[in-house]
């Protein structure tokens, strides 16, 4: 039965990192919205192309790739209950398993990675500290109820 994992977190979080590990370790499509948005669209998302590519182009690649088999990483970040819940019954209904990750840091810790990451000028986005803390107050955070839901398939790394 193949698995869905779910990559939740801020900017910064690691979760790239983490998608690139279970690609590996997993035998995964790995599908990262930041590495298709620029090639697409260009960086502006003024006309929320980023909700359109996670929803509907991501989703088809990733629902058939579950399909066939084969295991899949979403690294898209997935703030909201609504956004995860989706996700899980997507792939519940294609007959795969659900693995929530949750990287979960401090504000503090998140802001210190993104300021390297944004001199390093290898990602295709910028974040200013502005935007993290905006973010933050709209992250909702998976509480102990949602964490029940996925069962033994979730997972904090802080």
């Amino acid at each position: 039965m193949p698995t869905l994992h779910l990559l939740v977190g801020l900017p910064g979080a690691g979760k790239t990192t983490l998608a690139r590990t279970l690609e590996r370790e997993q035998s995964a499509l790995r599908l990262t919205p930041d590495e298709w948005m620029k090639p697409l669209f260009g960086v502006d998302d003024t006309e929320g192309k980023r909700g359109l590519l996670e929803r509907e182009l991501l989703w088809s690649v990733a629902g058939r790739t579950l399909e066939l088999g084969v295991n899949v990483v979403l690294d898209y970040g997935l703030w909201s209950p609504q956004e995860r819940a989706l996700y899980r019954m997507r792939a519940h209904d294609l007959g795969a398993e659900v693995r929530l990750h949750v990287l979960d840091l401090p504000l503090d810790e998140l802001w210190a990675r993104l300021e390297g990451r944004n001199a390093g000028g290898e990602h295709p986005f910028q974040v200013s500290r502005e935007q993290l803390w905006e973010w933050d107050r709209w992250f909702q955070r998976p509480d102990a109820d949602e964490l029940a839901e996925f069962g033994t398939g979730a997972d904090a790394a802080d």
